[in-house]
């Protein structure tokens, strides 16, 4: 990737040189109204390649540019324009067809990556809910986004497909769990259910081997378990397999609420939604998420205010240790369960041929 970070920069900046060279004086006065000045313009090297080296160190654009009629100065700033811009365009390009998130990705370079061995898809899933007055709504889609892409590139071998941002928060009427606060947003489980399965069944017709669920929410983890084991009743006789990850989500009702007990906070301080751990996580991710500043000087919050926890003692650095825990333990078990998956198909390959 930096070779073709540096491989763009370089010809952005020739292409640039180019342009100031082909536009400096020449013969005709029609150009400049001083064309003595001509002697300052680089030179062809013997093997008759513009020196371009010579043309970016050359002070001599500035005084050229004084004595240039009006549509000459045009190109010339053009030609700087393209030198400042184009290695800014050409590096944001490689990066893109670097990126482990699908949507980044063009169809051939999707194909690519799956032929190169990127068979694992992460099918990240958040939800849209109320986190009280001091977190924002899009909370578990950020953290699933966020979290799956370190995971990827940890992992080497995957890619990570679109935050599923709708799932099942509860009933509409009468509303129950966070369907009593506005910005909720609920679909059935069956809805769910469906979305979920639908997207595996299309990642495996595009080539891949292990489809990964990673669910940010608490409320639908049974219902991920659910449809990775009816995909796998109906791929037994295929080598590829459907994983719902549940060790994503219970490290941070686990390991993660541990390592802040050890620190000294208390489970009413860690709370269950919207308290010290969830709040923390958010801010080690994204902290513009988090109204820190009126969280710090507020009373503390309660259920009436759709949170379960006291979340001002919050902060990125408690967080990160969550984070910490929830990717390594996360990398480990799909290691873990792809290389299971490789060797049965090994076998499935091996009582083919028999």
């Amino acid at each position: 990737m930096f070779v073709q970070r540096a491989d763009c920069t370089a010809r952005a900046r020739t292409t640039a040189a180019h342009l100031y060279m082909y536009f400096l004086p020449k013969n005709s006065t029609g150009f400049l109204r001083n064309p003595e000045r001509r002697s300052h313009r680089p030179n062809r090297s013997p093997s008759g390649a513009w020196n371009t080296d010579h043309a970016l160190a050359d002070p001599a654009p500035i005084a050229y540019y004084g004595s240039m009629q009006p549509p000459l100065r045009s190109v010339f700033r053009l030609s700087l324009l393209l030198c400042a811009f184009l290695p800014r365009v050409c590096a944001a390009a490689a990066r893109a067809a670097d990126s482990v998130f699908l949507q980044n990705l063009t169809w051939t370079e999707l194909r690519q990556d799956i032929r190169s061995g990127k068979t694992t898809i992460l099918i990240p899933i958040g939800g849209t809910e109320q986190n009280g007055p001091y977190m924002a709504l899009g909370k578990h889609n950020m953290r699933a986004h966020l979290l799956c892409e370190r995971i990827a590139q940890r992992l080497g071998n995957a890619l990570v497909a679109p935050v599923l941002s709708y799932v099942p928060e509860g009933h509409i009427h009468p509303p129950t769990g966070h369907m009593g606060f506005p910005g909720t947003i609920t679909i059935p489980v069956d809805t769910f259910e469906q979305t979920l399965e639908y997207a595996a069944r299309s990642f495996k017709h595009a080539g891949f081997q292990d489809i990964v669920f990673l669910g940010d929410h608490g409320g639908y983890q049974r219902y991920e378990a659910v449809v990775a084991d009816r995909l796998n009743h109906r791929w037994a006789h295929t080598s590829v397999r459907a994983h719902a990850l549940l060790t994503y989500y219970r490290v941070t009702q686990t390991q993660y609420v541990r390592t802040l007990r050890r620190l000294g906070y208390s489970n009413e301080q860690i709370g269950t939604h919207a308290g010290v751990a969830d709040t923390s996580l958010t801010l080690a991710l994204d902290p513009g998420m988090v109204r820190l500043r009126a969280l710090r000087s507020a009373p503390e919050p309660g259920p009436a205010d759709g949170v379960y926890g006291d979340p001002r003692r919050s902060s990125a650095a408690l967080g990160r240790l969550g984070v910490r825990e929830i990717v390594s333990q996360t990398v480990a078990v799909i290691r873990r369960e792809t290389t299971r998956r490789t060797q049965t198909r090994a076998n499935f390959v091996r009582g083919s041929r028999k």
